[in-house]
C-alpha cells in the first residue's frame, strides 16, 4: 500500500500512485474508534502559532468506514471567517517558501486552509498540488477511503494572489481527531519535483487536537473545557499519549503520537483537546534511544487522581468544602506525635469498623484514642502508591493517596475533623528514590535518576521541581501541616553523589512561600540500605530532625552500654545537634521505629543492630523476674521520651504491646490489635502515656521549651549529690534537677516548683540523696517505674521520706526511673 510517511521520516515514498486530484476535498463519514463514536462539537478559541514546526500523530484502534468524498472548486467556498482565534501552523519549505495552515471548526465541520507563499519554482504555479493522506493508527498506515484504497489524495493549489497559492480541505467533525500528512508536488522539465519541509520531511498538522501548553505539568483543564497534557522527558525519542474511554479496558481507545517539533517545548511534551470527547483516563508510551515503542502504558508522574487501572484520570481534582477548617498551627514545642500506618491502624477486625477499617475514615473514627493518649499530631507513614513487594518506603507516585478516587475525599475529611479537634496531620514522604515499577524509571531515567539503583537525582532541576510541586500539592489540596523527609541525607547530594554544603533543594523548601509555613522534619533513615545516615543537616533554622542519637543513646543506656553523659545530653535537648541556631524544639525524639523492633520487642529480643536487650531471656517467657524487668524497661523508655526536652514521637502499637516476634521485616508487621488495649498491660501503658502527656503540658515551663535551659537552672548529680561520674563506663546512675526560672513577684503564688529526675540503669538498687527542695516546699513522688500498677505514677504525688532533716533520700530499684516535684507545703 502506498502511504505518506510521518514527519520524522527521512525518505518519504513516492506519492504518484493511486491518487485523486481535486482542487478542494470534503470528507464526510462516520468513524468509530474503540467502542463508541467520537463527537467533536467544541469550539476552538485558543490561537496556537507554531513557527517552522510539524504536528503530532494520532493512532486509533479501528479504521473508519462509510466515507463519502466530494470535490468542489476552490472558488465555490470562501475562506473560513470566524470570530474565534484559530489554530495556525507555519512551516518553512526546503525551497525557501512558507506554508501556512489554518484549521477551524464551524457548523460541525473542520475546515483547513493551506497557503503557500514565496515558493521559488521555475515551473507554472498552476501545476503545484498538495499530495496528502490521513492517519490514526500510526503515521505509516493511512486511513483507506472508498475513493482511494491507498488513502492518498492530490489537491490542486489555485492562485490566491501574487506569489501565494491556496488549497482547502473540509472534514466532518465526528472523524476527528486525526492528522494530515502532506508534501507539495510540481513538474519541471518533465520531471516530478517533491517539496518537503526545511527538515526534508513531510508537512504534518493535526485536526481536532491542539499543540497544547508546556505548563503546568500533568493534566489540567481550563475553564472553557480544554484538557491539556504535559510531560517532561528530555531523552524520549517519541511520546505517545494513550486515552481510555473505559477504565476496565487494557488497550487505549485512542493513541496520540506527539510530534517532537510541534508538541514539544524544550523538554516538555504536550497536547490539548476538548473535554467533550469523554475519555476517562490516560497514560503514556515512551520510546527511548533505539528501542522499539514500549508496550507498557505509564502513569503520568503529575497525575492528581490515579484510577484503579493505575492510570491518571481525566478530571478536575475533586472539590472539597474546606470552609470552617482552621489549621491548628501548633508551636513546635507543644507537639506530641503519634506515628501510624493508615491501613494497619484499623484494618484488624478488633477495630469494629467493618468496611471502613484500614481507611482514612477509620483513622477519624479512632479520634478518642488520640485524645486518650494526649497526642496532638499524627504522623502518617507513606500514603502514596508504592510497590507492594518492597513496602511503602518505595513509592511509585508522589501526587495522590493510594486507593480509589473516593480516597481523596475521605482523606480530606479526616484532616478537617482532626484539625477541628486540635490535631495536626504530618506526612512521611520518600522523595529520594522510587520503586523499580515507578513510571519515572521509563519516562527519563538519565534525567530523574543517579547512576545507582533507583535513587532520584535531587540536584537536577526537574527533580527539584517535581518534589516542590508534590509538596505544595499536599499542602494546598489536603491541608497537610508538615512533612517528615525519609532518607533526607540523600537530598543533600550533588550530580556526582557528593554532599553539598548548601543543597539547592533544601534551601528551596526552606524558603518556599507555601512550604516554609509547614513543619519540616529530616529523617536520616535510608530504606535502601536499611541504615541510618547521620550527617550535619543544613537547616536554615527551619528544619527539625528525627533524633537518631536520642534513640541510640537511650537504648544503649537502658541496656547498660553507654556513658551517663550521653543520656544527659539527650535529656536536656541534644545541644550537640541543635545548639547552633535552633533549639531543643527541633529534636523529634523516639525510642522505637516503624522500620525496626517495636517497643515491647526491644525489651524481649537481643539484637545488636537494634540496640535491644532481652532482659535475661530471649523471646517469650514466664519467668517473673524477666517479665518485671521488661515492664520496668518499657516504662523507662516512655519516661525518658517524655521527660526529655524535644518533641516525643510515639509509635503505633507501643501502647498495647504490639510485637512482630523480634522481626524487623516490613512484611511481618501486624495490624493494630484493639483488643490488646483492654489487657492489663494495655490499660496501664495507655494511662501512663496519658499521664506523661498531661505532665509535659502542665510543666511546659521545664519540659516544653523552645530554648535550652540556662546553666543555672539545671544541676547534675551522682548518688550522694556529688557530680556524676561522666566518663566512668561502670556508672549507671544519673540525677538531674530542673529549676524553675525565677520571676519577680511570682514565687509566692507558684504551687509547683523544681523537678528532680533520677535514672538507675544498673542491676543493683541504689539509695539516692535528693537535693533539698526550695524554701516552703517539699518533694512529692510523681513517678517510680519500679512500683506496681496503679501506684507507679500519681498526679497528686506521694511524700518522699527524709533520710536526715531537710535532706530526703530515695531508694531506687534496679532498672528504674523516678520523678519528684517540689510543691508548696500547706499552712
Amino acid at each position: 500500500m502506498a502511504m505518506i510517511s510521518s514527519s520524522c521520516a527521512t525518505q518519504p515514498p513516492s506519492l504518484t500512485c493511486g491518487t485523486i486530484k481535486v482542487s478542494k476535498l470534503i470528507v464526510v463519514n462516520s468513524c468509530k474508534y474503540g467502542r463508541r463514536v467520537a463527537q467533536m462539537s467544541g469550539r476552538i478559541n485558543v490561537e496556537q502559532s507554531l513557527v517552522f514546526g510539524e504536528v503530532a500523530k494520532i493512532t486509533i484502534k479501528d479504521s473508519c468506514h462509510n466515507h463519502r468524498i466530494c470535490a468542489l472548486a476552490a472558488s465555490t467556498l470562501p475562506v473560513i471567517q470566524t470570530a474565534n482565534k484559530l489554530p495556525t501552523y507555519l512551516f518553512r519549505t526546503e525551497k525557501g517558501g512558507h506554508v501556512k495552515v489554518i484549521t477551524g471548526l464551524k457548523n460541525n465541520k473542520y475546515r483547513v486552509n493551506v497557503e503557500v507563499s514565496s515558493l521559488q519554482l521555475n515551473s507554472n504555479d498552476d501545476d503545484v498540488v498538495m499530495s496528502w493522506g490521513l492517519y490514526r493508527s500510526d503515521s505509516s498506515s493511512l486511513i483507506p477511503l472508498e475513493s482511494s484504497d491507498s488513502g492518498i489524495f492530490e489537491t490542486l493549489f489555485v492562485n490566491k494572489s501574487l506569489n501565494k497559492l491556496s488549497a482547502e480541505l473540509e472534514f466532518d467533525a465526528n472523524i476527528a481527531p486525526f492528522y494530515v500528512s502532506f508534501l507539495l508536488k510540481s513538474r519541471f522539465g518533465g520531471e516530478n519535483i517533491e517539496i518537503r519541509s526545511h527538515r526534508k520531511t513531510n508537512f504534518c498538522f493535526p485536526v481536532g487536537i491542539r499543540s497544547g501548553s508546556p505548563v503546568p505539568l500533568g493534566l489540567s483543564i481550563s475553564p472553557d473545557g480544554i484538557v491539556n497534557f504535559a510531560l517532561f522527558s528530555r531523552n524520549a525519542k517519541s511520546v505517545i499519549l494513550c486515552l481510555f474511554d473505559d477504565k476496565s479496558e487494557k488497550e487505549p481507545a485512542l493513541e496520540i503520537d506527539l510530534d517532537p517539533y510541534v508538541n514539544r517545548s524544550g523538554d516538555i511534551w504536550h497536547a490539548s483537546m476538548d473535554n467533550d470527547m469523554n475519555f476517562v483516563s490516560y497514560g503514556y508510551r515512551i520510546k527511548n534511544g533505539s528501542q522499539e515503542k514500549s508496550n507498557q502504558i505509564l502513569l503520568d508522574p503529575y497525575a492528581n487522581v490515579v484510577g484503579e487501572n493505575f492510570l491518571g484520570e481525566i478530571c478536575k481534582h475533586p472539590t472539597f468544602d474546606w470552609s470552617d477548617d482552621i489549621r491548628p498551627c501548633l508551636p513546635m514545642e507543644k507537639l506530641m506525635v503519634y506515628r501510624l500506618n493508615v491501613t494497619d491502624f484499623t484494618k484488624d477486625p478488633s477495630s469494629n469498623l467493618n468496611e471502613i477499617g484500614g481507611t482514612f475514615t477509620g483513622v477519624t473514627e479512632k479520634l478518642d484514642h488520640f485524645k486518650n493518649l494526649g497526642v496532638n499530631a499524627i504522623l502518617l507513614e507513606p500514603i502514596v502508591p508504592y510497590d507492594k513487594q518492597v513496602g511503602p518506603y518505595f513509592p511509585c507516585h508522589f501526587f495522590s493517596p493510594y486507593g480509589p478516587k473516593s480516597t481523596i475525599k475521605s482523606m480530606k475529611e479526616m484532616v478537617k475533623r482532626l484539625h477541628a479537634n486540635g490535631i495536626e496531620v504530618l506526612m512521611e514522604v520518600v522523595l529520594t528514590h522510587t520503586s523499580q515499577t515507578a513510571s519515572l524509571t521509563k519516562i527519563d531515567r538519565p534525567s530523574y535518576y543517579l547512576a545507582t539503583k533507583n535513587e532520584l537525582n535531587c540536584a537536577h532541576p526537574v527533580v527539584q521541581q517535581l518534589i516542590l510541586d508534590s509538596l505544595r500539592h499536599w499542602v494546598i489540596e489536603y491541608h497537610i501541616d508538615g512533612f517528615c523527609f525519609i532518607n533526607a541525607s540523600s537530598m543533600l547530594r550533588g550530580f556526582n553523589g557528593e554532599n553539598l554544603s548548601r543543597p539547592p533543594l533544601i534551601e528551596a523548601i526552606s524558603f518556599d512561600p507555601i512550604l516554609s509555613n509547614t513543619k519540616l522534619i529530616a529523617d536520616s533513615f535510608d530504606p535502601i540500605q536499611k541504615s541510618i545516615k547521620e550527617i550535619q543537616f543544613p537547616h536554615w533554622k527551619r528544619w527539625a530532625e528525627m533524633n537518631t542519637k536520642f534513640f541510640r543513646d537511650t537504648r544503649n543506656y537502658l541496656r547498660g552500654e553507654t556513658l551517663v553523659s550521653n543520656l544527659a545530653t539527650r535529656i536536656c535537648g541534644s545541644g550537640d545537634i541543635f545548639l547552633n541556631g535552633r533549639g531543643p524544639v527541633f529534636s523529634f525524639n523516639f525510642v522505637s521505629r516503624n522500620h525496626g523492633l517495636s517497643l515491647v520487642d526491644s525489651v524481649s529480643f537481643s539484637n545488636a543492630s537494634e540496640l535491644s536487650w532481652n532482659c535475661g531471656e530471649e523471646g517469650a517467657t514466664k519467668r517473673k523476674s524477666v517479665l518485671e524487668t521488661r515492664l520496668k524497661q518499657i516504662r523507662n523508655y516512655l519516661f525518658i521520651l517524655y521527660i526529655s526536652l524535644g518533641v516525643p514521637v510515639l509509635n503505633m502499637g507501643d501502647e498495647c504491646g504490639q510485637s512482630t516476634g523480634g522481626s524487623v521485616k516490613q512484611s511481618d508487621r501486624k495490624p493494630f490489635n484493639w483488643k490488646a488495649l483492654e489487657t492489663g498491660f494495655g490499660i496501664q501503658t495507655t494511662e501512663f502515656i496519658s499521664f506523661l502527656s498531661a505532665l509535659k503540658i502542665r510543666r511546659s515551663d521545664l519540659l516544653q521549651r523552645r530554648e535550652f535551659l540556662k546553666v543555672e537552672n539545671i544541676d547534675w548529680f551522682g548518688t550522694n549529690l556529688s557530680p556524676p561520674n561522666w566518663e566512668d563506663p561502670t556508672s549507671k546512675f544519673l540525677g538531674v534537677s530542673l529549676k524553675v526560672e525565677k520571676v519577680s513577684g511570682d514565687d509566692e503564688n507558684r504551687l509547683d516548683g523544681d523537678m528532680f529526675a533520677a535514672f538507675n540503669g544498673g542491676d543493683e538498687a541504689v539509695t539516692a540523696t535528693v537535693p533539698p527542695p526550695p524554701a516552703d516546699m517539699a518533694w512529692v513522688r510523681l513517678v517510680d517505674t519500679s512500683l506496681p500498677f496503679p501506684g507507679f505514677f500519681s498526679v497528686a504525688g506521694d511524700p518522699v521520706p527524709e533520710k536526715v532533716p531537710g535532706l530526703p533520700a530515695y531508694k531506687m530499684a534496679p532498672h528504674s526511673c523516678v520523678l519528684l516535684e517540689a510543691r508548696r507545703v500547706d499552712g
